[in-house]
């Protein structure tokens, strides 16, 4: 009893007993345990779906499956001949050739799977020796073609611009002017002169100023009473009527908030009754056959200034070079668009930015030798046109939110005459 009670000492071994190494004895027990275990589980634990695996099976993962097998090698071995340990080197080699088998064995399933892919086609160098650029494939003839910038491409992404639908817009309303060209209506209109167009014109104007209204509803507004002096013989009692009816239609047109009757009745310091406001209003509708999509300048301007990148102060000096000819009655029977493309030119060439480019003449329609008469002209009305009657359109661009364009001086003639030959 005293014996069994006693530590068991460990027994010095041979000298020429050859010692198990700790990699073997791990390997020994592990070996059951691996052998033990159900391969359907084992193949659950280390395979994982994958999209990229043919026909959508698990991905083969053949490294940790001969390492497996190379484990079950070695226990067998070591169960026949314990003593007996491979060296390191030819381990390894036994294991890569295992690896090698399997990987070989592995390739040829998964060629059997996956269906044959047609041979790749011969990389090609994407970029050539020699550029050849598309000019030179056109004829001689054809060759220098200014280059037209795309106004629109900068805004497609935004869906109130309508960028896609804008150069046909245009083109549209270049196709109405036609329509709506004015014949010189003055000859038959009794009563009615061209110095009272103008004072009804600064009247409007004011009107425009006050109420806060789009520069569209003033020219719009003056289109309309031109065009209805075209077909009514009115007498001087009805003009401010007409006038201020008009601003009503044109604001209904294009103001999101119109002013209602009851303030066009006060500006007109209660001269009319609100039954001939309205009464007016549908005299016009009528004569014009509610036709009022007349064309006008100020779009075309900023659709040409947006094709110049001209800057907010250049557009302000255009418009008010445009606004300027709504009083003169000379001015009315021009084509709104060669209007404002030659208001535009004036202005470039005022600020010394350059002339008119091969974008301004393909979106505008115009050279630059069709605008130098009505440039011109314009010029001489800046320069010449009284200041002390009828100035509401000068004021209004004196001031500081107009960057005062009124006060630029005007070009002298023949500086203006060399500016536009050399454009």
């Amino acid at each position: 009893m005293a014996c069994s009670q006693r530590p068991r000492e460990r027994m010095p071994l041979p000298r020429n007993a050859k010692v198990l190494t700790t990699k073997q004895s791990r390997a020994g027990k592990v070996g059951p345990a691996t052998e033990n275990v159900d391969p359907e589980k084992e193949e659950s634990c280390h395979a994982k779906r994958s999209s990229s695996s043919p026909q959508g099976g698990p991905k083969k993962r053949s490294a940790f499956g001969d390492i497996t097998n190379a484990h079950k090698n070695q226990v067998v071995a070591g169960k026949k001949e314990a003593v007996k340990v491979a060296p390191p080197k030819a381990q390894k080699a036994h294991n890569a050739l295992g690896v090698a088998k399997n990987n070989e064995i592995n390739l040829k399933k998964s060629m059997k799977k996956t269906p044959p892919t047609a041979p790749a086609d011969p990389k090609v160098n994407p970029v050539p020796e020699k550029l050849v650029s598309v000019q030179e494939l056109k004829p001689p003839e054809e060759r220098q073609v200014p280059a037209v910038e795309d106004i629109d491409k900068e805004q497609l992404g935004d869906p109130y611009a309508n960028a896609e639908y804008a150069k046909e817009i245009f083109e549209y309303m270049r196709e109405r002017e036609e329509k709506f060209m004015l014949p010189d209506y003055m000859e038959k209109q009794t009563d009615i002169s061209g110095d009272m167009r103008a004072i009804l014109v600064d009247w409007m104007v004011e009107v425009q100023e006050n109420f806060e209204l789009n520069h569209e509803t003033l020219y719009l507004a003056v289109k309309l009473v031109d065009h209805y002096l075209v077909e009514v013989v009115s007498m001087r009692e009805k003009l401010q009527l007409i006038g201020s009816t008009a601003i009503l239609i044109a604001s209904k047109f294009e103001e999101r908030c119109p002013p209602c009757v009851d303030d066009f009745l006060y500006i007109c310091d209660d001269a009319y009754k609100r039954e001939e406001l309205i009464a007016m209003e549908m005299s016009i509708l009528s004569t014009l056959k509610f036709d009022i999509n007349i064309p006008i300048p100020y779009r075309f301007l900023r659709r040409f200034a947006k094709c110049a990148r001209a800057t907010m102060e250049t557009l302000t000096l255009a418009r008010f070079l445009c606004e300027m000819t709504l009083q003169e009655y000379d001015y009315a029977r021009e084509s709104p668009s060669k209007l404002a493309a030659s208001c535009l030119l004036l202005a470039l060439t005022m600020k010394n930015l350059g002339g008119w480019t091969p974008t301004l003449e393909y979106y505008s329609g115009y050279s630059a030798q069709d605008l130098h008469p009505l440039v011109k002209r314009l010029n001489f009305l800046l320069t010449y046109q009284p200041h002390d009657k009828l100035n509401a359109v000068r004021s209004k661009y004196s001031h500081r939110v107009f960057f005062e364009v009124a006060k630029v001086t005007p070009m002298d003639m023949l500086k203006l005459e060399e500016a536009l030959t050399s454009c």
